[in-house]
């Protein structure tokens, strides 16, 4: 038998096409000769389950293997094989059977992904890296013959006899000049690793050296010995392929040793399972989240009937669950995931929902099944819960059950609970509950003192998000305002019908004003005299809530850079019923009343750490002389 023939194309140029539009990610070609050698492996399985083959299966293991000096990688597997004819209709004619269309709607393609498998064009990966490839294959069917394949990555190709034994398929490749590096050990070994670690049939890549018991010696120790075994790549049975019920929490945790070796242990985690509207498995890992959240995203690995495709995964799980670890495995994700694809399918956004759905209902259940447990894990879940109340309206209905507010002491209270906790203290004349909070509770340490002496309430706002989150509450929470603790003076916080009368008269305070302006002699410093209580600081220097609020969010990029390049602007609260404010007004010297003026705003700038530099060695001068 010999043959030779022309692809049935309308254009030449489909090969040249291939190799210039999937360059850029050559190395996938494993991942696809693979997954066909694993396709036609579990489908001999399937004939044999349904009594249309009764031969032996024997050793199913898939082979990859490569020769340095013959410049070869070879694919070799025992599942279906192929006739000749077989060659022909799948090999040359189907895989082309789109050609033309292709070649019109990828012309200006710039993602590797959007090609392949688009029009069947998985197994011509191969001429990204081959200047020829062969098949040599022998059909399942009774009395087949052996059958070679052979073409130069033109549009010719010529089929004859073949040597092949055994049922199965070998797809050689003989490697191009440009792609010898794929013609190493390690480089292999790691493109399986990342593409074929969790595939179903066993992948074998050479040999490994290991260490077996071998008798005891004449002290009655145990003896080892080396042997050279298999070296199986691939976990065949992944926990996201079994039952939740025949798996324990420690099944869970040594997986994500193997996904991810070097972190810590993860909070808890969510098996999916659903085979309707779509199928979809995997295992979504909750981890510690550390404040710099930037870093740990693209963590999660997507896979399609246990090939791995990406772990740009943003399209299908929500934004805010890409902090999660783990993997999801669903056949309904197009093997040619590219982003544009993806948001034009419809059950991706059928998968984002129901991911959505299984996170708010794991929470929900963690927070009614023991809530201390819960609270104590708060720290690290907080950052999810906040992210997804901001971004996704359905988890934030959801979430208003089970996100909890920590306040200064280390309590914790669900937002119907704080409401109550804090509205017969903390609202103002306007009927408005004033929720204040700290973002450093170290920092703003007098301020939050200060509101303690009131009874007030101070809660931690301190996670990357909680600007956002705090914008958030605004909006949902009827008639509830919040202010940061150090935004200003506390009886301006929370301002009430009765407040203090200020004990200097018009002249007076405009006397000290002009002494502080003096002092401070700076534009950035906005000089008022209040009322205020006799206990409170002398010197309080503040930046209102609404133009911090803005200049932080212009900072986390949020859209507000107009507030970001506007200069800092601060606001001097000089306290008119101190004792200091009085002392100063007495000094006689023109130069003492300026010193000590200066004395106490330098104490209000340290209150904020504002006071740096040459400022805060002036400052500590000053207050040597003085003691």
């Amino acid at each position: 038998m010999q043959e030779k023939g022309t692809i049935s194309i309308h254009t030449e140029n489909i090969f040249p096409i291939i190799k210039k539009f999937l360059y850029s990610d050559h190395e996938i070609f494993l991942r696809e000769l693979v997954s066909n050698a694993v396709d036609a492996t579990q489908k001999i399985k399937r004939l044999a389950q349904l009594g249309q083959y009764n031969g032996e299966l024997g050793d199913l293991t898939v082979e990859v293997s490569f020769d340095k000096e013959k410049k070869t990688i070879t694919i070799s597997d025992k599942g279906l094989g192929m006739t000749a004819d077989e060659i022909k209709k799948y090999i040359n004619q189907i895989a082309f059977s789109g050609a033309t269309e292709f070649v019109e709607k990828f012309k200006d393609a710039k993602d590797a992904n959007e090609i392949i498998g688009k029009f069947g064009l998985g197994f011509y990966s191969a001429f990204m890296v081959a200047k020829q490839v062969e098949i040599n294959t022998l059909s399942y069917q009774e009395g087949a013959a052996s059958a070679r394949w052979t073409c130069d990555g033109s549009t010719e190709f010529e089929i004859s006899a073949g040597d092949r034994k055994t049922r199965g398929t070998d797809v050689i490749l003989h490697i191009n000049e440009d792609s010898e590096e794929f013609l190493d050990k390690w480089k292999l070994q790691g493109i399986l690793d990342k593409y074929a670690k969790f595939l179903p049939v066993p992948i074998k890549f050479g040999t490994k050296t290991e260490s077996v018991e071998d008798g005891v010696d004449d002290k009655g120790e145990k003896k080892w010995k080396s042997v050279e075994v298999d070296n199986i790549i691939n976990n065949t049975s992944p926990i996201w392929t079994k039952s939740p019920n025949d798996l324990k929490d420690e099944d869970y945790l040594a997986f994500y040793k193997e996904l991810y070796p070097f972190s810590e242990d993860p909070l808890f985690w969510i098996h999916l399972n659903v085979d309707y509207p779509f199928n979809l498995t995997g295992v979504l890992y909750f981890p510690k989240v550390k404040n710099d959240f930037e870093f740990q995203k693209n963590k999660i690995k997507l896979f399609s009937r246990q090939v791995f495709i990406t772990d740009e995964v943003k399209d299908i799980v929500p934004e805010f669950l890409m902090l999660l670890h783990g993997v999801i495995d669903s056949p309904d994700i197009p093997l040619n995931v590219s982003r544009s694809f993806l948001q034009a399918d419809g059950n991706v956004k059928k998968i984002n929902n129901y991911i959505t759905k299984k996170v708010a209902d794991k929470l929900a259940e963690l927070y009614k099944k023991d809530r201390k447990v819960y609270e104590e894990k708060w720290n690290d879940i907080g950052l999810f819960v906040k992210y997804g109340m901001i971004s996704e309206e359905k988890f934030a209905e959801k979430g208003k059950d089970f996100v909890l507010l920590k306040n200064t002491k280390g309590e914790f209270y669900t937002l119907p609970e704080y409401k109550e906790k804090v509205k017969a203290f903390q609202t103002d004349k306007n009927e408005q509950v004033v929720y204040l909070y700290a973002t450093d509770v170290a920092k703003q340490d007098a301020f939050i003192q200060s509101a303690n002496k009131k009874d007030y309430d101070v809660l931690v706002m301190d996670s990357p998000i909680d600007n956002h989150f705090i914008q958030h509450l605004e909006m949902k929470e009827e008639k509830t305002s919040m202010k940061r603790v150090d935004a200003d003076v506390v009886d301006k916080l929370i301002q009430k019908e009765a407040g203090y009368a200020n004990l200097l008269n018009e002249e007076q305070s405009k006397k000290v004003k002009e002494i502080f302006e003096k002092a401070i002699d700076s534009k950035s410093y906005t000089v008022e005299v209040e009322g205020l209580s006799p206990e409170e600081m002398p010197v309080t220097v503040t930046m209102e809530e609404f133009m911090r609020r803005m200049k932080e969010m212009a900072q986390m990029g949020g859209g507000m850079g107009f507030y970001g390049a506007m200069p800092d602007n601060y606001k001097v609260a000089i306290n008119g019923n101190h004792p200091l404010i009085d002392k100063i007004l007495k000094a006689e010297a023109e130069e003492d009343q300026t010193k000590l003026a200066k004395q106490a705003f330098d104490l209000a700038l340290l209150a904020q750490g504002l006071l740096t530099g040459k400022d805060l060695t002036a400052f500590v001068k000053r207050s040597v002389e003085l003691i």
